[in-house]
């Protein structure tokens, strides 16, 4: 074991250490051959190289290029020539760019240099704007001066006034009213005396003392302060005696008049109010000098009425209770069971009238003085037009029950539901004047009138001498038939003779003035009160601004233009105005209306240039169109500079109004629909502002960020929204809003829908169909006047607006069925198009069966309320002149209408 760790030998015999010096040696000339041989080689080959010469080298190139025959050497060759190429063309290149950028680096320079000069030119620019406005402020300041409010001098309490007139029937507007106290911007400030501060307040019916306090707390004019007051009000009547409260004496009414604490010894600016509820009422003023106080009173004697400074007024029928407009009958069919009917009892000419002998003719009769009642002939007339039968007739000249009525007055009969009834069946219902020509205006007439206009049928008053309720505001001739009593032979033949067209007109005229001026104590107070101020040419108070809860949210990045709207493909618009908003002027034309529209404004339905004097929207708003809101701007421009629509029709040398519009967005949940559609409405023409109706329990996300449009945006909460759905923004906006323009009464859109007849159910359906005509354009797209929002809300019947918030649908159907009913035209359709299109959005309501059944619903409801279906059917569509034309880019392009 010592032998073989120590020096032994390995398995074939050697000894170790022989073995290893034997790999050490191995190594050694391993490593001298692989490094030293080929150094000396290269060395030695080298040495020879030079030595022979060019043309005996071994290795070094050689001319014919023999060492390039073999394919690899070949390769290796054009690989480098390639590469050599290559090299060359990027050194070419780079010269090229660094070229390139040295004329980009000079056209840089360039533009620097033209940018200080743009902005050097803009301030230029901007210096001219700022003093061509300013030379403009000041020649607008010059030729319209700014007026300010003039200086209200009211009178002391102790003030006498001016001398009394010479004679009681004298009195008029011009020299019993002080103007003074009633500046055209005063608002029309109204004080009421409380009937508990007067002797005959306790005398008072309770109905009517109830009914006219409630009144005036809705009032808009009624003002607490006396000191500031155009017209002190004070109720005289109707007075109910009683045993602890006597009627009082002429001379003691008088005393307690003059007691009054504002009445300034002659009662100037007073107006006295006598309401009655019966058609015999006293008139106990008769005797009592009023002074220059105003008497508004349903009866009155020829010598006590003041024409243009007294009012003849409708009786108070409905005290406290508000009228069922359910169960007024419908307005058509036109022709009723009878054709006409009277019902009435007066003793001195019934018996005259039943003596046998000889009847005088009309011409006999006239031969001397003119006869002082016609009566018995028109008893004689009527019966003979009945026993005729050649039209049903009804006519009654004796009661079971006459009420009490004044001397030469026709009493009415028994009860009011049962005269209702007969009233219900009339085509005609007959008025005759009291015999009497000294009583221009008695209550029991007037009754009569009331009763006949609120079931629809047509008034015909007998007597040219009557003085009908408010007869210097209302035309009645448009709605009664006034004939005088001579020509009571040819009555039958005249109402014979009227169209059906006529009679709805009439009919429809008639309930039209007994829903605003007649039917309620509201009613009846706000149309005094309206009728004093249209009188004294005070307009209006503006209308009560609504608030709303406004909604804080975030503006994000810009929005960009819509494509569409450089892209107009078929639709050619003309000029379009691009303007920022413009705020709408206020009180420019109100005293024009008030004073130049008088019959226009009391004898039409409330539109959007029609005041309505019983409600706080009498004063007329700026002309303001909504899709569906509205804003206006008025800016001039001068004649012949073009313009678009309207503005090219007006512009002739003189400034006119430049409009904008507003849009009103409903939105429900669909946060992505409601961005897209308001970066849409960027740079669109006319628009005013964007006001966005909130109608999701849950607030607008934290980060949610909304567009900026460079306009308004202004996020609002309603409890209720009764006309405003909008769903699609399209380049037709800038139509819309120019047709808009040319009927701004109506609706402009274009989803038209008809209403249709359906024979077998005998009732009305709505109708969606493709159809060649329509009748209603829903208010998801579509422009109207902001007026009739408010109309919409507030004189609009309210059991629509219940039914509305039932279904929580047919709001466009009741805006189309308000704004014809007021118009009596048919809306307008712009565009081809006919349904929706919403990217983005959910499945519509309209794709559910229970839509359409609530909506025809709607439409026999909403008939039954207006008593007829006021939807009128067109085939009238506006578009472009050149819609769909191709003209040459160097051609003038229009727009007009069609």
């Amino acid at each position: 074991m010592m032998q073989r760790n120590g020096g032994g030998v390995g398995p074939g015999g050697q000894p170790w250490l022989l073995r290893r010096v034997r790999l050490t040696w191995l190594s050694f000339m391993l490593f001298f051959i692989l490094v030293f041989f080929p150094l000396i080689a290269h060395y030695y080959l080298t040495t020879i190289d030079e030595a022979g010469g060019p043309d005996k080298r071994i290795f070094g190139p050689r001319p014919g290029g023999e060492l390039c025959e073999t394919k690899h050497v070949q390769d290796l060759c054009r690989i480098r020539e390639s590469v050599s190429e290559e090299l060359l063309q990027l050194e070419a290149k780079r010269q090229e760019l660094n070229g390139e950028i040295s004329r980009l680096n000079l056209r840089i320079e360039a533009c620097k240099r033209s940018i200080d000069s743009a902005k050097q030119d803009l301030l230029q620019l901007k210096n001219v704007i700022s003093q061509t406005e300013h030379s403009y402020k000041e020649l607008m300041a010059q030729n319209q001066p700014k007026l300010s409010l003039p200086v209200r001098l009211l009178p002391d309490k102790d003030d006498p006034g001016l001398p009394p007139p010479k004679s009681a029937r004298a009195c008029r507007l011009r020299s019993c009213f002080d103007y003074a106290r009633c500046p055209l911007t005063s608002g029309f400030p109204v004080y009421v005396y409380d009937t508990a501060s007067y002797p005959w307040g306790e005398s008072l019916d309770p109905l009517v003392k109830q009914a006219f306090a409630t009144s005036v707390k809705s009032s808009i004019y009624v003002t607490n302060n006396p000191s500031i007051a155009c017209l002190y009000v004070v109720l005289v009547g109707e007075l109910q005696e009683t045993p602890s409260s006597p009627l009082p004496a002429s001379l003691e009414l008088e005393k307690q008049l003059k007691a009054l604490p504002y009445w300034r010894s002659d009662g100037h600016n007073h107006l006295l109010v006598h309401l009655s509820r019966k058609s015999m009422t006293q008139n106990f003023l008769y005797n009592v000098s009023t002074g220059r106080a105003a008497v508004a009173q349903s009866t009155f004697l020829e010598q006590q009425y003041r024409e243009g400074f007294d009012l003849v007024v409708s009786p108070l029928v409905h005290a406290l209770s508000e009228p069922n407009f359910l169960e007024v009958p419908p307005q058509v069919p036109v022709k009723r069971k009878y054709l006409f009917t009277f019902q009435g009892e007066k003793v001195e000419s019934l018996r005259s009238s039943l003596q046998e002998g000889p009847h005088q003719s009309f011409e006999e009769e006239m031969e001397g003085d003119a006869p002082a009642d016609y009566d018995d002939r028109i008893i004689g007339t009527l019966k003979a037009v009945q026993d005729s039968r050649l039209d049903q007739v009804l006519v009654e000249f004796t009661c079971k029950s006459p009420r009490p009525s004044l001397p030469t007055e026709w009493a009415l009969c028994g009860e009011r539901e049962e005269r209702l009834e007969v009233l219900k069946a009339s085509t005609f219902a007959l008025v005759i004047s009291p015999g009497d020509c000294q009583l221009v205006a008695s209550a029991g007439s007037s009754m009569r009138l009331f009763e006949a206009l609120e079931v629809g049928a047509i008034p015909v008053v007998l007597g040219d001498h009557a003085r009908l309720p408010y007869h210097e505001l209302i035309r009645w001739s448009e709605a009664a038939i006034m004939v005088p009593k001579p020509r009571i032979t040819e009555l039958h033949f005249l109402l014979r003779s009227l169209s059906d067209n006529d009679l709805l007109a009439m009919r429809r005229q008639g309930r039209f003035l007994w829903e605003t001026y007649f039917s309620t104590s509201e009613n009846v107070l706000g149309t005094i009160l309206a009728s004093v101020r249209t009188s004294i040419q005070v307009p209006a108070a503006p209308i009560r601004e609504e608030p709303a809860q406004e909604i804080p949210h975030k503006a994000g990045k810009m929005a960009g233009t819509d494509a569409n709207l450089a892209d107009n493909g078929d639709l050619d618009l003309g000029p379009v105005e691009t303007e920022p908003p413009y705020a709408s002027p206020r009180f420019l034309r109100n005293f024009t209306y008030t004073s130049a529209n008088t019959y226009q404004t009391w004898n039409r339905a409330p539109g959007p240039f029609h005041l309505f004097p019983h409600t706080p929207l009498d004063p007329v708003l700026p002309s303001e169109a909504k899709f569906l809101g509205s804003g206006t701007g008025f800016r001039p421009i001068g004649g012949g500079a073009g313009g678009s629509g309207k503005e090219f029709q007006a512009a002739l040398g003189g400034n006119v109004p430049r409009e904008q519009f507003t849009v009103v967005m409903l939105t429900y949940e669909r946060e992505e629909v409601l961005m897209n559609s308001l970066e849409r409405l960027n740079g669109l023409p006319y628009l005013n502002k964007v006001v966005v109706v909130w109608n999701s329990p849950k607030p607008p996300s934290d980060d949610l960020l909304w567009p900026d449009i460079g306009l308004p945006i202004v996020v609002s909460t309603f409890h209720r929204l009764y006309c405003c759905l909008f769903r699609h923004v399209s380049l037709g906006l800038v139509v819309w809003i120019r047709v808009w323009r040319e009927a701004r009464d109506r609706i402009v859109g274009f989803p038209g829908r008809f209403h249709a007849w359906d024979v077998n159910h005998q009732s009305w359906l709505y109708n969606s169909n493709y159809s060649c005509e329509l009748s209603m354009v829903l208010t998801g797209a579509a422009f109207f006047h902001k007026y009739y929002a408010y109309l919409y809300s507030y004189v609009m019947p309210q059991a629509i607006r219940d039914m509305v918030d039932e279904y929580i649908n047919c709001e466009d159907i009741a805006m189309n069925f308000l704004v014809s009913h007021i118009t009596r035209k048919p809306p307008i359709k712009v565009t081809s198009r006919w349904t929706f299109r919403c990217p983005g959005c959910p499945q519509a309501l309209s794709h559910d069966d229970s839509h359409f059944h609530e909506r025809h619903k709607c439409i026999n409801f909403f008939v039954k309320v207006y008593g007829y279906m006021p939807l009128l059917y067109t085939q009238f569509r506006v578009d472009s002149v050149l819609f769909k034309t191709r003209l040459p880019h160097d051609k003038t392009k229009c727009f007009k209408f069609i």
